[in-house]
């Protein structure tokens, strides 16, 4: 090979390697992205405890559009999508018809570059945020496509509460097996010793009744949710008697009127479209210069679901789509105030209506398996009581 052909091909490689770690270099600088921000560290954020005694608050979560020099990126459009974490058939959460389900479907302006909002994490596991933000202004930024993991821990309450069942179920077997496994006198006429007939009657009588509970609790479930909604509307009566209170979703004051539009029913697991309106009440036209203070109260334990401030649209309206995971009636609530340097300045009110929550049982399945679970603890602890009570009997 002559020398002009070596250095041609050595000039060739230095070239494309310039070129491919020009390219690699470039793809690997620091593109526009979504910081996800929370005063609650991740490993202290667990689920919603049904059953707990204190009052329970919404986690604050905070995301911020940032561009490749980790500056906030102003006048932004959000549009933000929580996805609970997927099923877990064989271990299953305190709320599985939520499992793999829409949380919160919302959309909005942020002029710093940021969403804030409060929101009830029901289950445990790794929630999908899928987060499309969007220039106001055309070209401003380059529009930022990003899913981010929200990871929740388990409640450690309900492993202490696992680990007890397990050992009294444990306990319950072990018991039984070095029963059945000792020598028993079997009177004439009788097919085994009296105490192993007492224990497997009383085994039976444990079966039949769980299988009753797996088998009516669906029933059970399904009339607490007509009661919920029985008694919400009798304390909303008496309720009514001692101070009236407007729950038709429409509030006229100052010359605006505010409606709350939407459903006005929901079903667990399957995400309400929800919509507030705010006009002018002499020339019906938009308003926009005011601030939306959106709350969802599950009205039982009162307890909030969502909460969220923004702004309405050029139309005058916001709207949204949330999940609800528990089957009692919700109040929708928003109040309506005035921006800081807005023109028309007036005294912030409130608009309401209530939603009722239709609860979904647990499938079959699901409670099959608990119940297998169960089962199957009984039977190691009788397992192992059997072999026990062979390699060490009592000698009288």
């Amino acid at each position: 090979m002559s020398k002009f052909k070596l250095y041609t091909l050595i000039s060739a490689i230095c070239m494309m390697s310039v070129v491919f770690y020009s390219f690699a270099g470039f793809s690997q600088s620091p593109q526009p992205h979504v910081r996800l921000i929370s005063p609650t560290p991740a490993s202290q954020l667990i689920p919603f405890e049904a059953e707990a005694t204190t009052p329970q608050s919404p986690v604050k979560l905070a995301l911020q559009a940032e561009d490749s020099t980790d500056k906030s990126l102003d006048n932004a459009k959000f549009n933000l999508q929580i996805f609970t974490p997927p099923p877990t058939p064989w271990f299953t959460t305190d709320f599985p018809i939520v499992e793999g389900t829409k949380l919160l479907d919302i959309e909005t302006i942020a002029p710093k570059g940021q969403l804030e909002f409060q929101q009830i994490l029901p289950i445990r596991g790794n929630y999908q945020l899928k987060v499309n933000v969007t220039p106001v202004v055309a070209n401003a930024f380059t529009p930022i496509q990003q899913t981010l993991t929200l990871p929740v821990a388990e409640n450690w309450v309900k492993y202490r509460n696992f680990a007890i069942l397990t050992v009294i179920l444990l306990l319950v077997g072990l018991g039984g097996g070095w029963i059945i496994g000792g020598r028993q006198a079997i009177a004439p006429g009788e097919m085994a010793p009296q105490q192993v007939r007492l224990l497997l009657s009383g085994v039976i009588v444990v079966a039949i009744s769980a299988l009753l509970f797996v088998n009516i609790s669906a029933e059970v479930a399904q009339s607490q949710s007509s009661g919920h909604a029985h008694n919400h509307d009798h304390h909303d009566h008496g309720a009514a008697t001692a101070a009236p209170v407007d729950n038709s979703g429409i509030v006229r004051q100052q010359g605006f009127q505010a409606q709350l539009l939407g459903d006005d029913s929901a079903t667990v697991g399957k995400p309400a479209a929800l919509q507030v309106k705010v006009t002018d009440e002499n020339t019906n036209q938009p308003v926009q210069e005011v601030l939306l203070n959106i709350k969802t109260t599950q009205l039982e334990d009162g307890w909030v679901n969502f909460a969220y401030q923004g702004v309405p649209d050029t139309t005058g309206q916001f709207s949204w789509e949330q999940g609800f995971f528990d089957g009692a009636p919700h109040k929708l609530e928003v109040e309506i105030s005035p921006q800081p340097n807005a023109s028309r300045q007036f005294t912030p009110f409130k608009v309401q209506k209530d939603i009722d929550v239709e609860g979904v049982a647990p499938p079959f399945s699901v409670r099959f398996i608990s119940l297998a679970y169960m089962t199957a603890f009984v039977i190691v602890g009788l397992l192992v009581g059997l072999r026990l009570r062979k390699n060490l009997p009592l000698h009288s």
